[in-house]
Order: structure tokens, then sequence, then C-alpha cells
């Protein structure tokens, strides 16, 4: 969601203090109603605007949404369980899907999308689009351990490595560490941490591409442009 007025300049010939003016005059309805006050949050392509009986064209052909997943939601859309869904927390009526998984136990950056294509150069291996975690081991993981799961773990007959692993800090007898992964098998930094006797005790993603969590709490979310990521 955003401020009305950044909306209405956005998507008219007006500035920002302009569309602040005529908010505040009275002139700007949001699904019928008078608005006017600049601050009021709208969402583009979903609230209808309209300015002096004409209706402001923000019509957006792809919506993207940068979501920090808590702890104790589900990614998919649905669960037989009745878990919670990170769905849920976005506030708005479109259909979008979420790029890519946080299972129940993890927190931190997700993406809900409706554009394919974009999900698509997120989640292809070709892509290499990098994804980094905040990682909590159980214990310290040595020098030899860390050059391991770069080289790459065998967990059932499937290898699993990751493209950088850095130590970030001591917490009491484990440690955090920054992990780079660009590719996306279930699971995998949670399986490398179990085969090698360090399991995972927190992980919170950070950052796709170029797109990081920043100052977003959990349960909150903000529209992103694609610009942002790759």
């Amino acid at each position: 969601m955003e401020r009305l007025s950044k909306c209405l300049a956005r998507f008219s010939a007006f500035s920002r203090r302009r569309s602040e003016e005529l908010i505040r005059a009275g002139r700007v309805r949001v699904n019928g109603v008078v608005v006017v006050e600049p601050q009021h949050k709208v969402t583009p392509a979903v609230d209808v605007i309209v300015l002096d009986n004409k209706v402001i064209d923000a019509k957006i052909k792809y919506i993207n949404i940068a979501l920090y997943k808590p702890v104790g939601y589900i990614s998919d859309l649905l669960d037989v369980r009745n878990r919670k869904v990170a769905r849920d927390l976005i506030g708005i009526d479109v259909k979008i899907f979420p790029v890519g998984r946080l299972d129940y136990n993890s927190e931190g950056l997700m993406i809900f999308t409706n554009d394919g294509d974009l999900a698509n150069t997120i989640m292809h291996p070709r892509y290499g689009v990098e994804k980094e975690y905040l990682v909590k081991f159980k214990g310290i993981l040595n020098v030899d351990e860390m050059r391991q799961i770069k080289k790459g773990i065998n967990v059932k007959g499937e290898i699993y490595k990751v493209k950088s692993v850095k130590y970030v800090r001591l917490s009491v007898k484990n440690a955090w560490y920054s992990v780079l992964i660009d590719e996306g098998k279930n699971r995998m930094i949670r399986k490398i941490g179990d085969a090698i006797d360090h399991p995972v005790l927190k992980l919170k993603r950070v950052r796709i591409g170029n797109l990081v969590l920043g100052d977003l709490k959990p349960g909150e979310y903000r529209f992103f442009d694609k610009k942002e990521l790759l």
C-alpha cells in the first residue's frame, strides 16, 4: 500500500505537492468516498481513484510484493492442517502466488507476484539468483565443515552445497552465519545442518537477488518493482 498523494502523482501529470492540494480540496474519491487526507493508504490496481469524476488509471500489469513471513506461517496458499498462511497477511484481494518457500519454522523475505516470468527468473537455477540467509547453527562450524558445505554434501544420494558461508557472530554456545545459495532445493540449509551434526536453530532469509528485507517487521509487506530485484 502507498500514500494516496504518492499514487495520484505517480499515475497523473500532477506533482506530489499539487496532488496533496487536490486531495485536501475534496476533489479525490477512493472507492466512491471523498478522501481529504493525503496520507490515506491505497493499493494501486485495486482501489478505484477518481479525480473530478475522472478515473485515474492506476492499473499495474504485474504486482510484486515483498513480505516478511513470520515463524509459524506456511508458504503454501492452502493448508489441510489449518495452520496460518502467509498469503493472508497481505490484505489485498488480487490473485498472486508465492515464489519459492520458507518452511513453517523459518522467517524472513518472501515474494508474492502475478508475474510468471519474474517467478521463473528467481527460481530457475540457470539464472543464478542469490538468496541470502542468516542462519543460527547449533554449535560452531569449523573451517573444514565450512569448506565441506561449499564443496557439497551428499544427503541420501543428492548433493547439497552453498555458494558461500561466512561467520557473523557468536550466540552463547552457538553461532550465526551468512549463507548464500543460488538454487532452491527444499529445506537444503536445514538438511546440510543435519548432515554435519550442526542442526539449524534459526533461519531468516534477508535477501533475494538485490531485494533486501530491510526495515520490514514480521507480518509487514510492501510493493516493489522488479528492477529492485534483478
